[in-house]
């Protein structure tokens, strides 16, 4: 690394099936080049959790020569297999197991897991996010084990956002899982699932949260070119950096809200990125 700082890599929503190659092989020249400490992959793997997505998905990430951590993301879910949905639900990610919510330990810093996939739920569509109780005390119990002045990042799939400024329910126990985040040294949250980049603070009775939102690798854009996110620690604070080959400034590339779904905006009000990369027609689902 050319500083001292820490540098960490946040990826999100790849979706092979639908993946951007010059992204996918851009991104890991990065990996190769700059060697940073971890690689953290907020979810969405494949599109439709196919075998062949995920075994491109399996070759791409195992490739990696860097501690890299997993969360399960919505697409990642069997699809068109409702049986092992329901009994065997990560039988797909067997070939990179050991980095599924996986809790890396770094100088100072851990990054710490949390699930908010659910293999079903009580409202639809399930793609929706839901921090269930015995997933949000795993977090916590995993935060509260760490030695003293350790400070964390919690890595997500959805954004811990429960209602947002249009009114849209979106993470069922978001503002409780914040809220507990809130009394724990977290750094931030780190997430994906919208496609577009944000930095945001959220308040909760307990104080402010930071939440961290990774664009995407995939064809799926919404309203910025595909990107990730560059972390550095300094040992006080993260400072975020979106990286695109496209070279689009940072603030250009994040929005000031968290959108509903990943889909492109369409309907007034909805957040957009300042660059306005919208695709003319909504990216394909199959």
């Amino acid at each position: 690394m050319a500083t001292d700082d820490l540098l960490i890599f946040h990826i999100s929503d790849i979706h092979f099936g639908l993946e951007d190659t010059r992204a996918l092989e851009w991104t890991k020249a990065e990996i190769a080049r700059q060697k940073p400490a971890a690689v953290a992959i907020t979810g969405d793997l494949t599109m439709r959790a196919r075998h062949r997505e995920f075994a491109a998905a399996t070759r791409w990430i195992n490739s990696l020569d860097v501690p890299v951590t997993v969360e399960v993301g919505n697409h990642d879910l069997p699809y068109f297999n409702p049986w092992e949905r329901f009994t065997d639900p990560y039988k797909r990610f067997r070939g990179m197991q050991e980095k599924v919510e996986r809790v890396i330990d770094l100088p100072g810093l851990a990054i710490v897991p949390l699930k908010t996939v659910r293999r079903w739920q009580p409202r639809w569509p399930w793609s929706y996010g839901w921090v269930t109780e015995p997933a949000l005390h795993q977090c916590l119990a995993a935060l509260d084990a760490l030695p003293p002045g350790k400070q964390a990042l919690v890595a997500v799939h959805h954004p811990l956002v429960e209602v947002n400024r249009m009114g849209k329910v979106l993470t069922h126990g978001g503002a409780n899982a914040l809220a507990e985040l809130a009394t724990r040294p977290v750094l931030g949250v780190l997430s994906g699932h919208v496609h577009d980049a944000f930095d945001l603070v959220e308040q909760t009775p307990n104080g402010p949260v930071r939440m961290i939102g990774a664009g995407t690798l995939s064809k799926r854009v919404r309203s910025t070119p595909p990107s990730f996110n560059e972390l550095r620690w300094n040992g006080k604070r993260i400072s975020v950096q979106v990286r695109n080959f496209d070279g689009v400034a940072t603030p250009d590339m994040q929005i000031d809200d968290v959108p509903e779904d990943a889909l492109p905006p369409r309907r007034p009000g909805e957040p957009v990125a300042p660059v306005g990369a919208v695709p003319r027609t909504d990216p394909p689902v199959h």
